[in-house]
């Protein structure tokens, strides 16, 4: 009897621990789970935190408290200062002043003695740049009116066409309003201060908006031209950045080459805002961007990769992550600049089929070192597919916690992305190889595309139409002003599209625009 009961409690003892058993196993599977999760967001932090502006594509202003940056760039053993051959600018006399003051001597220093009909042995020639002391001319125009002794009708003088108010601002004045919002980033009551302090003319913001309105509606048929002259060249550069329009987030995107620049602004960033501006739909060339999918979509162009951009994330892998490869790669794709660099100094215009076959080949080689220092790294097993069920949509719709498991894609590491990204588009990453005109960096568009957001974004949508050695003409069309003081909006968009064209002190086209100054300007 006593072994049956022994037995009897054994078999309870041992449901019990089996069940006991069966519950810390469900714990310990819960825990691992949860490490497995805490280890991958405390990774995720961590590689956040160890990026910066040379290892990714923050910006400078974004960065984290960290120790200074380290530049991309190599020494270039120069000492700093002027290099030899540099031509200085000096301020120089001019041969006919507009002003001479003559300081005659009266006495001599030494006995008093009256020198005032001496004639001088020599002049000492200093002179003085100084702004005139009445900034404003006032010009009025008197048109005569006459009767005629014969047959007593009235004739009245015309006035010129450009004039045709009362009281009105000339073309020079206009020039430099829109000059200081457009192209100096100025809010549009500063603007109007700053030509009150300096000029004289009380101008109102509502004035000047207009005077910019109206600049832009004459500008109009330059963005035509500026459109059909991007599509036809042999490269094109884009990029994209977001801002704030009047509360509400907005994207600036640039296309530009060389000599040439449109800016488009749409509340859409991918393929929906490029066929609004519609310059890549006849463009034929090499369109350079940082690899945002929708360019890709147009398939008819060849495409270039920022290398810079591929720089900062194989820099990040190979710091950080102790990624052999990407230093490697990174230093594989210097060399290639270099040697493009060099033959382009002893005037080549591409590069020998044998030698891009060889860098081609070193190229594969450290991909495939890539691939195969995952290997000993598996990705984890995906769950198994689950049949989809429909979903409630509605008030009544189930809640996220109620809802049933979808399939969920397993993501890859950053390593393994970026490899696949230089092997599916190795032609774009070393198209400056094939190709000399196609730049290894898409520089040309982010220096553009800084004009979209001058100190710190506080100027959203800044587009320039100035003047000087390098004029910069703008067609925009804004909607009523909106001053705002604490954030310095300066002025809203109602167009989805603008545009700005830049001359280099020789202009590449022969377009009368290409001779327009404040003196001359036909567009108020």
């Amino acid at each position: 009897m006593r072994q049956k009961e022994e037995i009897t409690l054994l078999l309870e003892e041992n449901a019990r621990l089996r069940e006991e058993n069966s519950k810390l196993l469900v714990q310990v599977n819960d825990l691992s789970k949860q490490v497995k999760d805490l280890s991958g967001q405390v990774e995720r932090l961590r590689d956040q935190l160890a990026k910066d502006s040379h290892n990714s594509h923050l910006p400078p202003s974004a960065q984290r408290f960290r120790r200074q940056p380290k530049s991309l760039r190599k020494k270039s053993g120069k000492k700093p200062g002027g290099q030899p051959g540099h031509r200085g600018n000096t301020l120089m006399q001019v041969a006919c002043p507009d002003t001479v003051i003559v300081h005659e001597v009266q006495t001599c220093v030494q006995c008093k003695l009256d020198l005032t009909q001496v004639p001088p042995l020599s002049v000492q020639r200093r002179q003085v740049l100084d702004l005139p002391i009445k900034g404003v001319v006032v010009v009025e125009h008197q048109a005569e009116e006459k009767c005629c002794p014969a047959c007593h009708a009235l004739t009245a003088a015309p006035f010129p066409q450009e004039v045709k108010a009362r009281v009105q601002y000339s073309a020079a004045l206009g020039a430099i309003g829109v000059y200081l919002v457009q192209q100096q980033v100025l809010p549009y009551e500063r603007a109007c201060e700053l030509m009150l302090d300096l000029l004289g003319v009380s101008m109102s913001s509502g004035e000047l908006a207009a005077l910019v309105q109206r600049a832009a509606k004459e500008l109009e048929p330059v963005e035509a031209e500026i459109c059909g002259a991007l599509a036809k060249g042999p490269v094109l550069h884009q990029d994209e950045t977001g801002c704030w329009v009047n509360k509400q987030h907005a994207y600036v995107h640039v296309s530009c080459c060389q000599t040439l620049t449109h800016y488009g602004g749409s509340s859409h960033r991918g393929k929906k805002a490029l066929e609004e501006i519609g310059l890549l739909k006849n463009f034929t060339g090499t369109c350079v961007h940082d690899s945002w999918l929708s360019y890709f979509r147009y398939s008819h162009c060849k495409h270039g990769l920022c290398n810079v951009h591929l720089l900062r994330d194989l820099t990040f892998l190979g710091e950080e992550k102790n990624q052999v490869w990407a230093a490697l790669m990174a230093d594989l794709l210097l060399e290639m600049k270099q040697a493009v660099l060099q033959l382009q100094e002893v005037g080549q215009t591409q590069m020998r089929e044998e030698e891009v076959a060889d860098w081609r080949t070193r190229y594969r080689d450290l991909l495939k070192q890539g691939y195969q220092a995952h290997q000993d790294q598996p990705l984890p097993a995906k769950p198994p597919p689950k049949p989809r069920e429909k979903v409630r949509r509605g008030r009544n719709s189930p809640k996220k916690s109620q809802a049933p498991n979808r399939q969920t894609k397993v993501a890859q590491s950053p390593s393994l992305n970026l490899l696949d990204r230089l092997t599916k588009y190795e032609e774009a990453v070393l198209a400056f190889l094939s190709d000399f005109r196609v730049p290894f960096s898409n520089n040309q568009a982010e220096r553009d595309l800084r004009m979209s957001h001058p100190c710190n974004k506080r100027f959203p949508a800044a587009f320039a139409l100035g003047l000087g050695c390098r004029p910069f003409v703008a067609s925009e069309a804004i909607s009523p002003v909106c001053v705002n003081r604490a954030c310095r909006y300066s002025r809203l968009w109602s167009r989805p599209c603008l545009v700005i064209l830049c001359f280099q002190p020789s202009p590449p086209l022969d377009w009368p625009l290409a001779r327009f100054s404040i003196a001359s300007s036909p567009f108020f």
